[in-house]
């Protein structure tokens, strides 16, 4: 089955949203495209449901609710503070996610994904477009990008898939989410 880009998608959806008046954001799109996984189909269903959720005026919270997603802004917050290495923010913002009710393990699988995008970007600037993402997204990456090492990135993504396998048989995720962000501080 052939897979559709993010970005067609999310303009079909943009094409959609114009149609019936109602109001989103193209992170909001992206969000619900993104989700789809190349499929159309899929995030049509999963559009239909937020619209039944929000309304005519859609926002990204909205989307994260409905779908269970984590935003982009949340991802990348995480990822400034570990690089910034601001132990009390990582963990306000791991307060955040776990008070949003997201699980933990879809926290670190996204955030695995965003270090994908980041390690490609580092290796092939270009492929930034293969991202799916809206303009505003794709230069918080780029920054992001420009700050880290691969060798660093890869060993993120280690920390984050391990943290990621840690929490599903944990008592207390959030212990094990809270020292995968210190390790990864301290690489």
């Amino acid at each position: 089955m052939r897979t559709i880009p993010t970005g067609a998608i999310a303009g079909q959806l943009k094409a959609i949203a114009a149609a019936e008046g109602i109001e989103v954001p193209e992170a909001a799109l992206m969000l619900i495209a993104r989700a789809a996984e190349g499929s159309m189909r899929d995030a049509q269903s999963a559009f239909d449901q937020v619209i039944a959720f929000a309304g005519q005026t859609i926002g990204v919270e909205d989307v994260s609710t409905v779908l269970g997603l984590v935003g982009r802004d949340l991802l990348f917050d995480i990822i400034e503070a570990v690089m910034d290495e601001d132990a009390p923010k990582a963990f306000a913002l791991a307060d955040r996610a776990t008070e949003s009710g997201h699980d933990l393990r879809l926290v670190c699988r996204e955030l695995a994904g965003v270090i994908r995008d980041l390690t490609i970007i580092s290796i092939d600037p270009p492929r930034i477009a293969e991202a799916g993402m809206g303009e505003a997204d794709a230069a918080r990456l780029k920054a992001l990008a420009s700050r880290c090492s691969r060798e660093d990135l890869l060993r993120a993504f280690d920390v984050l898939s391990r943290a990621e396998q840690d929490i599903r048989g944990a008592a207390q995720p959030r212990f094990h989410f809270e020292m995968a962000m210190l390790r990864w501080m301290h690489l």
